[in-house]
């Protein structure tokens, strides 16, 4: 073992005592834990997280076999999937070693040991522990949430995000324009939690989703008697509001008579229910969110011009998930690790076929299609890692295609997807993503920092 890692833990699960006392003294130098059969084996392993595992495949009660072993195997790997196990067999078993890596072994080392050989194998096997925990740590700092329950780290959510946090201080309006499955909703709820007002209520209305004549009676609530079925007072969701926020989602369809009605409130803050004559005063904050240009419907009279520009104080666009394809890496492992710790038990790990296709994708349904497919294919997988075929996404699929201003920005363009898709499909291994974009180790950090991939 070298000299930054004295005593690494390491589990031994051997039940023939004469291997099992040359393995401990083979590995003197590490924190060593012994398991004689597939009981002990997942105790200890329940106890403790260990970085690597020496397995013989053949335990009691099935010593001339492997099917203690390989169960022993599958129930370690769907603990801790990042371990390093590597199986030992005897020589006639070849056959139940390809079995074990199909299952998700790191390695296989047949019998007798050979005391040099076998700790080259584990030491391999603990760099390459080291190296995929610190890819998962960079990973973890990059998915830190810049605001709660949102996950990015592209320059231009980064700069969304900070827009968002600057106004959650203030009372300025805020309207948020994206496409459909952006995030509105989460942005407004992040700008809500951020503010003031957290401790009092968020609410949300699309007002795409509810007919004109409902839609007033749930902004603004009805008295009873008010119209044919009103038979008790309800409150509508500015009152629902009041101290807090409310967020008007698709407010270029809200109908016009209604958009009278809501620049008095934001004017005078003051409202009437439906079918009554008292003013209630309100202190709610408005968030609104689009995904239509509501300036260019202002100015062709299809959106009241004066409540564009109340709505509008501060306009912050959302950019399309095709425009930050690192997001997209970012937010698939995101989703998967999330589903799969609500109980899906087969998938384990996202294959570089599916992680290359989702930065390729162009998203058309934004973080909504993104988060839909990763949880079809986590929970419904059949095999340990969930590929591009699982998440239905074809090699011939059109790439995203990003339309830029000038020959600079194209070729800026070009080369972030080369560098995402390449630390993509490389899984964050520095040496062979600098290979495959055919660069030095040195300018692949500094392409990595450029473009957000990394912050060290």
């Amino acid at each position: 073992m070298s000299a930054d890692d004295a005593r690494p833990p390491f589990l031994i699960v051997e039940d023939d005592a004469a291997a099992l006392r040359q393995l401990r003294w083979t590995f003197d130098d590490c924190e060593v834990a012994t398991a004689r059969d597939r009981t002990e084996a997942l105790a200890e392993f329940q106890q403790r997280s260990f970085p690597i595992v020496l397995l013989d495949l053949g335990l009691p009660p099935d010593e001339d076999g492997a099917s203690e072993g390989l169960a022993a195997l599958r129930e370690m790997l769907s603990i801790a999937p990042e371990t390093k196990v590597i199986v030992v067999t005897g020589r006639e078993e070849h056959a139940y070693a390809l079995q074990a890596v199909e299952l998700g072994a790191y390695d296989f080392y047949r019998k007798p040991v050979q005391v040099e050989e076998i700790r080259f194998i584990v030491e391999r096997a603990r760099r390459r522990y080291a190296l995929e925990e610190e890819n998962r740590r960079l990973a973890h700092d990059r998915v830190r949430e810049p605001l709660p329950g949102v996950v990015c780290t592209s320059d231009a959510m980064r700069e969304v995000c900070r827009l968002v946090a600057r106004a959650a201080d203030t009372e300025i309006s805020v309207l948020l324009i994206g496409e459909s499955g952006t995030g509105k909703e989460v942005l407004a709820r992040a700008l809500h939690a951020e503010s003031a007002r957290c401790e009092a209520a968020f609410v949300a209305i699309n007002c795409a989703a509810i007919p004109e004549q409902l839609l007033e009676s749930e902004l603004f609530g009805h008295e009873r008697g008010s119209f044919t079925g009103a038979d008790r007072r309800v409150i509508g969701r500015l009152e629902l509001a009041n101290g807090g926020t409310l967020l008007l989602d698709e407010v270029g369809d809200m109908p016009a008579p209604l958009q009278a009605k809501l620049l008095r409130f934001l004017q005078e803050r003051v409202i009437q229910r439906v079918g009554g004559r008292q003013d209630i005063h309100l202190d709610t904050r408005i968030v609104s969110a689009t995904h239509r240009d509501l300036q260019a419907l202002a100015a062709r009279g299809a959106f009241r011009e004066d409540l564009y520009y109340r709505l509008s104080e501060l306009a912050i666009r959302i950019p399309p998930l095709r425009e930050r394809p690192e997001d997209a890496v970012l937010l698939a492992q995101h989703f998967f690790e999330q589903y799969r710790s609500e109980g899906a038990k087969t998938a384990q790990r996202l294959a570089p076929d599916a992680i290359a296709a989702v930065a390729r994708y162009a998203w058309p349904g934004n973080v909504r299609e993104l988060e839909n497919r990763l949880k079809r294919a986590v929970l419904l997988a059949d095999q340990r890692m969930v590929t591009a075929a699982d998440l239905d996404i074809s090699e011939g699929e059109d790439e995203a295609s990003v339309a830029a201003a000038s020959l600079k920005d194209a070729m800026r363009e070009s080369e972030r997807r080369a560098v995402t898709r390449a630390w993509a499909e490389s899984a964050g291994n520095v040496s062979k993503a600098s290979k495959l974009l055919g660069v030095s180790r040195p300018t692949l950090y500094k392409l990595l920092r450029d473009h957000g991939l990394r912050d060290d």
